[in-house]
């Protein structure tokens, strides 16, 4: 089958299953997210190179912790994963990165990277305590939209590479362009799903998603390159693995979740 094809007909079944499964109820998105979590950590313990029996299991122990855990609490843990998330940016920019790490911070990679930012996408559709899955949704259609016209714009307008020892395609243009199109975009869901959130909510949101978003996917062109692949799974053809196809919204997360407890 034509690669482009192949790409295409898997990107629309992926799209298709995300936004059937949030928007038909909260279970279906549950379930479709712990599928996500579970190959999210096993394939971040192959790049990795973990032991994926101990990966899993540590997944299965924070997840069953939290549904343990009160809101206060779980609140509080979320939050923890911030300054890790903040070292992640440092160590990008960090010229010598060794590949060899001990077995603790490798557990730790995989709690702070994938682990936790996954829980917390859990939380991200609830709005005064209800499920609206419209929240999420948006949240995508922004990733969504900074991805395709970052491509479009630096394909189109890109001279400057924007980092070009993690992601030689990458261009400061094609960057500029998905953040004016993620507020373009973050404006008419303002203006059409009318959920009584601020418009200066979305612009922020699209904001955290464009810069943010697009150094989660720099974070993991790194992890890949330090371990010499090109994709951290083949789930997806033509796309990769699950942590190809949600490393802005991993990244992002605890930051989203932040605003989540200070604006709403």
């Amino acid at each position: 089958m034509n690669e482009v094809v192949k790409r295409t007909l898997s990107g629309i079944l992926y799209i298709a299953l995300l936004v059937g499964a949030i928007l038909f109820s909260k279970n279906t998105f549950i379930a479709l997210f712990t599928f996500f979590y579970l190959i999210g950590v096993y394939e971040f313990c192959k790049l990795y190179k973990i032991n994926k029996i101990v990966g899993c299991t540590l997944a299965i122990a924070w997840a069953i912790t939290f549904i343990l855990l009160n809101n206060t609490a779980y609140n509080a843990l979320y939050l923890l994963v911030l300054p890790f998330s903040i070292y992640l940016i440092v160590d990008l920019f960090q010229r010598k990165t060794s590949s060899t790490k001990t077995t603790f911070v490798k557990y730790l990679h995989l709690s702070g990277y994938v682990i936790i930012p996954f829980i917390i996408i859990t939380q991200l559709p609830y709005h005064l305590k209800n499920y609206t899955p419209l929240l999420l949704l948006s949240i995508f259609i922004m990733i969504w939209c900074n991805d395709t016209f970052a491509y479009i714009c630096g394909k189109l307008l890109g001279k400057h590479k924007l980092f070009e020892r993690i992601s030689p395609k990458k261009t400061i243009e094609g960057f500029i362009g998905g953040l004016v199109f993620t507020q373009i975009a973050a404006y008419l869901l303002f203006l059409y799903t009318n959920m009584q959130l601020s418009l200066a909510f979305w612009m922020l949101i699209a904001v955290v998603v464009s810069f943010l978003g697009t150094i989660g996917d720099l974070i993991e062109s790194k992890y890949k390159r330090l371990a010499g692949v090109k994709d951290s799974g083949n789930i997806m053809p033509g796309h990769g693995g699950i942590l190809d196809r949600l490393d802005s919204i991993l990244f992002a997360a605890p930051f989203l979740f932040l605003i989540y407890k200070i604006v709403m």
